[in-house]
């Protein structure tokens, strides 16, 4: 049989040249687990509670409880060695369940069905052990309600899923177009950070340095963060030409779509085009690029062992490269003209590592900028405000790393269809979104399969 295709290749903006890099997306190695007789459970909870006192909620709970399921597991694997049936029998139970959460999330107006096809072929790829579970609780016109009302939903509809579903140790995310950044919100609602923040006393250095490396890594939803994954995902904002394409560049509708978005799209449309709020208070997007008073934002992406984007690099009329991409315009290149080995509408991967920078800011030129895109639209007042916000969004987000894959579905029967086709909505004519499902099925068992806890930068 042949071998399988190298999964990563690293190309520059400028130069999509293939370099074989299937192993680009490594962190740390080495044992992440404590030995079982290092710590008693009694003294492990008291521990928790009194670092957290009165905020030890149901997150932390998960969170500790994975952490002793996994110290038990592998006390019942040395007690196997020495002829005890029962808890092998119990231990083979136990890994037949899956141990692995991931969270579908659709778009503006859409629902669990727009999965369904997408949703089959992750279940073939990936095994059972993962829980592919499709979010609900925003359907159709709920997704009007705003980014931060449909995350606070999404993180309510994980907690209750994690409450109700044992053995759960790992959660990835998948989101399509708005979904991404309804997920964004959802993961800082459900951010924990190091629920074992300290060593234990414990004299064998050994040990206490694996329970610290455990600490390094902080929850989301109690689990381990594995992958954080958009697809067409307008993590900079829609505007113009170039980010909303449909609009077809003239002028008096870019000139339009600001001050009516919010008539047809409600709360969402006027931070999508970063208009909400107050104009000496900046917009949502771009306090989701920090970590602020609402939310740590960077912190629970950085959770995460890899952060993924898909983004077409043409014929999506809803969503445009640079901000699913999240690139400035100097950094987009021509699309090349081939493809990955194995992914045929897949034409290159960049991985981009963490940037140190400031985080973003909201000057008082921002604030003047934003007052003027609200009362007085025109296309040189949206286009001057939102490449100030735009700026500020990318110096943000770039202080993580980042996996990006740019897609092209150009040769494709109906190309027209980016948008809906890199979710793979319908069997036909977007059949052709396959390769994506084998990329991003790939990507997640790669992560799932890496030893070692904790996130990547």
């Amino acid at each position: 049989m042949a071998s399988s295709p190298p999964l990563f290749y690293i190309s520059s903006p400028r130069n999509f040249r293939h370099r074989n890099a299937s192993s680009t997306m490594t962190s740390s190695s080495g044992s992440c687990s404590p030995s079982p007789y290092s710590l008693s459970y009694a003294n492990s909870l008291s521990l928790c509670h009194h670092r957290l006192g009165h905020n030890w909620n149901f997150m932390t709970f998960v969170g500790v409880r994975n952490f002793w399921k996994r110290l038990s597991l592998k006390a019942e694997v040395m007690s196997t060695a020495h002829g005890n049936l029962s808890s092998r029998t119990d231990m083979s139970n136990e890994e037949d369940k899956p141990n692995h959460l991931l969270v579908l999330v659709h778009g503006i107006m859409g629902s669990p069905s727009d999965w369904t096809c997408f949703e089959a072929e992750l279940r073939k790829r990936l095994g059972k052990n993962f829980l592919i579970y499709v979010s609900s609780c925003n359907m159709y016109t709920k997704t009007f309600t705003g980014i931060d009302g449909a995350g606070k939903r999404l993180a309510d509809e994980v907690m209750e899923i994690v409450k109700k579903t044992e053995n759960l140790e790992k959660i990835s995310f998948l989101a399509h177009s708005l979904g991404g950044l309804i997920a964004r919100y959802a993961v800082a609602v459900l951010y924990t950070p190091n629920v074992f923040s300290e060593r234990t006393g414990n004299t064998d250095s050994s040990i206490a340095s694996k329970l610290e490396t455990y600490s390094a890594s902080a929850l989301i939803a109690g689990l381990e963060a594995i992958a954080f994954i958009t697809l067409a995902t307008p993590h900079l904002g829609v505007r113009g030409n170039k980010q909303l394409p449909f609009l077809l560049g003239m002028q008096f509708l870019e000139k339009l779509a600001a001050p009516i978005a919010p008539i047809f799209t409600g709360h969402t449309g006027s931070q999508l085009f970063l208009t909400d709020g107050k104009p000496n208070k900046p917009p949502l997007l771009l306090r989701m690029a920090s970590d602020c008073d609402d939310g740590n934002f960077l912190s629970a992406l950085g959770t995460f062992k890899c952060r993924v984007v898909y983004a077409n690099v043409s014929y999506d009329h809803m969503v445009g490269w640079r901000t699913s991409s999240i690139r400035r315009e100097t950094e987009l290149a021509e699309p090349p003209g081939h493809s990955l080995d194995g992914y045929e509408h897949i034409v290159g991967i960049e991985e981009c590592p963490p940037v140190v920078s400031e985080n973003p800011q909201f000057p008082p030129g921002a604030a003047k900028a934003k007052e003027v895109a609200q009362n007085e639209p025109s296309t040189r007042n949206t286009i001057e405000y939102h490449e100030i916000m735009e700026e500020e969004m990318v110096r943000g987000l770039q202080q993580l790393g980042w996996i990006k894959v740019d897609v092209c579905f150009q040769t494709a029967f109906w190309p027209l269809f980016a948008h809906n086709t890199i979710q793979m909505k319908n069997v036909w004519p977007q059949n052709v979104g396959l390769e994506v499902v084998a990329h991003v099925a790939d990507t997640i068992k790669q992560q799932d399969s890496s030893p070692c806890i904790g996130a990547s930068s």
